[in-house]
């Protein structure tokens, strides 16, 4: 288990970087026939990724909305991104297709839905936390001095400001 990182944190991260949300709406809570395919398979897809230093996935964080389970993750390119999406020899690819097949038997039973940001700025801080979001996926870091204050951070362009900056 992990253990809080007491101080104020923030991230720090070269190169692109993408955020993913993907996530599904349970519409029929009681037909998990319909709906338990679809959330067993983001395990698989997550722990493949997971293992593959490669795969462009940085890291992710599991969420519960109100309508179902949503994942956000944090990618090191979009085209990383969609190649794991249309990788027929991957997780991914099968499960879209089982989903889809079992959505056309039962039209509104599960919803899915994804969102993705190409990030060209971005500011976090976390005051003792377990390491999450950003940081995990990136590379934690304390908060300078000259970066107290969020509107600081995302003014230097948080991914770009702690290069020279040194742990305080």
């Amino acid at each position: 288990m992990s253990k809080v990182v007491t101080g104020r944190m923030t991230h720090r991260h070269e190169g692109e970087l993408v955020v993913f949300h993907i996530g599904m709406q349970i519409n029929r809570w009681w037909r998990p026939d319909l709906w338990m395919p679809a959330f067993f398979a983001m395990p698989r897809m997550l722990r493949e990724l997971s293992i593959d230093p490669d795969s462009g996935m940085l890291g992710y964080h599991l969420l519960f909305g109100a309508g179902g389970p949503y994942v956000v993750q944090y990618w090191s390119s979009v085209d990383k991104l969609y190649a794991y999406a249309s990788s027929p020899n991957q997780e991914h690819r099968p499960a879209w297709t089982a989903f889809n097949r079992a959505a056309r038997k039962a039209p509104g039973a599960v919803g899915v839905w994804h969102e993705t940001f190409r990030v060209d700025t971005a500011e976090s801080v976390y005051v003792s936390t377990k390491p999450m979001g950003l940081p995990k996926a990136t590379e934690l870091v304390e908060v300078g001095k000259r970066h107290d204050r969020a509107q600081a951070r995302f003014a230097d362009g948080r991914t770009e400001a702690t290069k020279s900056e040194p742990a305080q």
